[in-house]
């Protein structure tokens, strides 16, 4: 009996094995020499670092990674089993709200002997699915198997802001898994690209699923990348019979309640707050905000995930209980990206007369880590509020090297400008150009009611040279990203 049983394990470990053979020859490992930009020093160039990931050959003579593998990169080599030589590589194509990029490689005779992965679909609940790449560094491949345990909408760590779908799987990620394929017969059900610590739960990892890698595919096939588009609102489920009656609506369990609109995003003047939304692109909105979607039910952002930048989404809502159709054109909801890690951008700054001053971001934020109370709540409810409308951007007062011709100005560190002589300060560029205006004394007024700080500007003049040597200050400003 035991012979018999024998057979099949043996042939089935064989498949296995000749399986992973073939997939590894579309396997790449990337080792990335990255710099991350000085947020507190924002002359200095930044720290150089370096770190490996995973990579798989993919249609187009092209290697797909996650975009946190290859962020703020300045030096890119990859390699192919069976081959020790490094390869030189380049970003072709990176989308840091999904965590997904795509490379080339210089050198045409690396893609010699390489397969290019094919895609499949979302894998079923409790299925096995097998996760490819080099953990921990390593120099030699190294495959998991795991089993599917949920699939769902989540926040995906490297923007820091964006939620889309991804399933959970039951076998480690760790550093060097990250940009790797998931395969289950065959295909690339997902890339791998983030967990959680051991000490938060033990072998939780979660990959990005072929809806999310075929709308990256499909956004860049113009050359560039576009971003996610998105309604820009929030909503409560409808679940209370009571609210329910009181909206006009049916005891069916359809339907969600607009809660709040962002100001300047796709739905602002379309879409009101208290709107009833019943269907979205003809999909049924069920009271808990998810809708039918190829045999699944999936969270009603499932429709804007899967739609681009120009393209609309219609919705048939519910308004003073009379029904009205809406189209709704998508955009790029901007000012959301200043909650978001930023990647491949130089810090933004003006100095004068010792005096730094920077736009706020994400980066800024969590590099200064003030404690300035009206900066942090501008930050905070920056797009909640609308304050992106008549400010783009925060500017404060960053840092102050001490010089006597700014002696009186650290009591003012962090402090968010209002005025540079008689001009609102809504962008780091008019900083610029205020401390360009040949006047006797520069006055930078500050929000909150502070005394101004006064410079002359003979004095700053005087100053520079002195303030560059003694803080070793390469560049007094840097406009671009």
């Amino acid at each position: 009996m035991l012979r018999y049983l024998s057979t099949p394990l043996v042939l089935l470990a064989t498949l296995v094995s000749l399986q992973a053979v073939e997939i590894s020859r579309s396997l790449i490992r990337i080792e990335a020499t990255s710099q991350e930009p000085d947020y507190k020093t924002p002359w200095n160039p930044g720290d150089v670092a370096s770190g490996v990931g995973a990579g798989f050959v993919v249609e187009g003579k092209r290697v797909m990674t996650n975009a946190h593998v290859v962020s703020n990169a300045r030096f890119l080599t990859i390699t192919k089993e069976g081959d020790p030589n490094p390869y030189l590589a380049k970003v072709l194509h990176v989308a840091h709200d999904c965590d997904l990029a795509l490379l080339s490689v210089e050198n045409p005779n690396f893609f010699k002997g390489t397969l290019p992965l094919e895609f499949g679909g979302i894998p079923e609940i409790e299925s096995v699915v097998s996760a490819y790449g080099y953990p921990l560094g390593g120099t030699r491949l190294s495959v998991t198997r795991g089993i599917v345990s949920r699939i769902d909408f989540q926040p995906y760590s490297h923007s820091g802001m964006d939620s889309h779908l991804a399933i959970q799987i039951d076998a480690a990620i760790n550093p060097g898994n990250s940009g790797g394929p998931v395969m289950q017969k065959g295909k690339v059900v997902g890339v791998a690209f983030q967990g959680y610590r051991g000490d938060v739960a033990q072998n939780v990892g979660y990959m990005i699923p072929t809806p999310v890698i075929d709308r990256f595919l499909k956004d860049v096939e113009d050359g560039r990348y576009d971003s996610y588009v998105d309604l820009a609102l929030t909503y409560r489920s409808l679940f209370n019979p009571a609210a329910r009656l009181a909206l006009g609506l049916k005891d069916d369990s359809t339907g969600v309640q607009v809660c709040s609109v962002y100001s300047g995003g796709a739905s602002d003047g379309i879409v009101k707050s208290g709107d009833v939304i019943l269907k979205i692109d003809g999909h049924p909105v069920s009271s808990d905000g998810t809708i039918p979607m190829e045999d699944e039910a999936v969270p009603l952002e499932e429709v804007v995930e899967r739609k681009f930048r120009g393209e609309s989404v219609r919705l048939d809502i519910l308004r003073d209980e009379k029904p009205v159709a809406l189209t709704v054109p998508l955009k790029e909801p901007w000012p959301f990206k200043l909650q978001s890690n930023l990647y491949d951008e130089r810090p933004r700054f003006v100095m004068a007369g010792g005096l730094v001053f920077q736009p706020v971001d994400q980066n800024f934020m969590e590099a200064h880590d003030p404690s300035d109370q009206r900066l942090n709540y501008l930050f905070e409810f920056f797009i909640a509020d609308g304050l992106h409308a008549n400010r783009p951007e925060i500017v404060v007062l960053s840092n102050i090297l001490p010089d006597p011709v700014n002696a009186y100005a650290e009591e003012f560190r962090y402090s968010v400008v209002d005025e540079v002589n008689g001009h609102k300060i809504k962008r780091i560029e008019d900083i610029a150009a205020a401390f360009e205006e040949p006047v006797e004394y520069h006055v930078i007024k500050l929000a909150g009611g502070n005394r101004p700080i006064v410079l002359e500007r003979k004095a700053v003049e005087e100053a520079r040279p002195r303030i560059r040597e003694r803080y070793a200050v390469t560049a007094e400003k840097n406009l671009e990203k």
